[in-house]
This record gives structure tokens, C-alpha cells and sequence, in this order.
């Protein structure tokens, strides 16, 4: 995905305030052991752009004025209560160093499982995105969870899906194979005991 980018040199919150009353939003590039810069972008073209899953989850390609920089959204700033973008931090990336970012998870095949089929189980989802690390040429935009042969009474756990070629789960609290998902009865029991911590 591409976005467009303009170099900014005034600084400050009120020069902050001005480009977003001109319909602008200030936003930073950092990283490759290369000078912080930063820049502005329409505001329009970056709400929409955020609505994207792919956006969050991509190496994308920042036009500024005519340079192509490839980069990884790290950041956003949400105004309290409107729908308007303040702030947005990028990290350029490089292809030959390892990355650590976020990709979400896609459930897949839970209408298809015993426990929704055969016991109206409610499926829970336990995590949401698994945080990764890779090349940049490997990173995936999804990771997909088959919930297919989910039982009531059981759960899928990481050690069940199988990652993207290039790809490492980085372990959340030390936990290498944590539940992704359970089948939960109706009225909030879930149909694992044993998983219900960990939800």
C-alpha cells in the first residue's frame, strides 16, 4: 500500500494545530539509524487509509515528494472523542534486518465446528493479534486460525497453527503456546475450565 508524504519543517504544537485545521496531519519517520524527519499528510487519505487491516499490518510505501520509502505504521493518535487522526509515527524498514511488529489473527471455520454445530458452543476468541518478528519480505498480513475441529471442552493453542514460512512468535509473559481460542457455553461458562484464565 501507498501513501503520500510532505516534508514538514515547523514544529510545535501550534504549528500542529494550523496543518490540522488545513486539513493536514503531522507525522513522524524514525529509524534505520538514519535522522528522524518528519512530515505531513492528508487527512483524508490516512483516515481512510486506517480503516484498512492491511494498512496496520504491511510494509508500506511512503511517497514523499517523489522518494519512495518503504515503512511500518508503529503508532496512531486518535483525537479523544472525534473521528480525526492527530498523529501518526512510521519506522522505515530495512530488508535485511529482522522486524517485531503485530498481524492479527483471522478465525476461520468455527460455523463449521462440533461445538457450534452440535452443542450451540459461542467461540471465544482469546487473542486478537500474535506479535511476530521476521524479515520484512516474510511478514504476513494475517495469520489464519482453523477452528473447524473445535469441541466444547476444548481450545486451539498456537502450537496448532502453523506460521508463515520466516515467522516467530514472540512469547507473551513467557508463554510459547497460549490459547487462541474457546468454546464457551451460553451464560458465560466456558466449556474448557482449565482455559478460562487464560480468557
Amino acid at each position: 500500500m501507498q501513501f503520500n508524504a510532505t516534508s514538514r519543517s515547523v514544529q510545535g504544537s501550534s504549528a500542529s494545530r494550523r496543518l490540522r485545521h488545513a486539513g493536514r496531519v503531522p507525522a513522524i519517520v524514525y529509524g534505520n539509524k538514519i535522522q528522524p524527519i518528519n512530515v505531513e499528510l492528508d487527512h483524508n487519505e490516512i483516515f481512510h487509509a486506517l480503516r484498512k487491516e492491511q494498512f496496520h499490518a504491511s510494509i508500506l510505501e511512503m511517497n514523499l515528494e517523489g522518494t519512495i520509502q518503504q515503512v511500518l505504521l508503529r503508532a496512531v493518535q486518535w483525537h479523544p472523542y472525534k473521528q480525526i487522526v492527530m498523529h501518526v509515527d512510521f519506522q522505515r524498514v530495512d530488508a535485511t534486518h529482522v522486524l517485531h511488529t503485530k498481524v492479527p489473527l483471522h478465525f476461520v471455520g468455527a460455523d463449521l465446528s462440533p461445538a457450534v454445530k452440535l452443542s450451540a458452543a459461542i467461540v471465544s476468541h482469546v487473542f486478537s493479534e500474535l506479535e511476530i518478528s521476521c524479515l520484512p519480505a516474510n511478514l504476513p498480513q494475517f495469520i489464519e486460525v482453523d477452528l473447524s475441529k473445535l469441541i466444547v471442552g476444548g481450545s486451539v493453542h498456537l502450537a496448532e497453527v502453523t506460521l508463515p514460512i520466516g515467522v516467530t512468535y514472540l512469547a507473551h509473559r513467557g508463554d510459547t503456546n497460549p490459547v487462541l481460542a474457546t468454546a464457551v457455553v451460553k451464560g458465560g461458562a466456558a466449556a474448557d475450565p482449565a482455559a478460562t484464565p487464560a480468557a
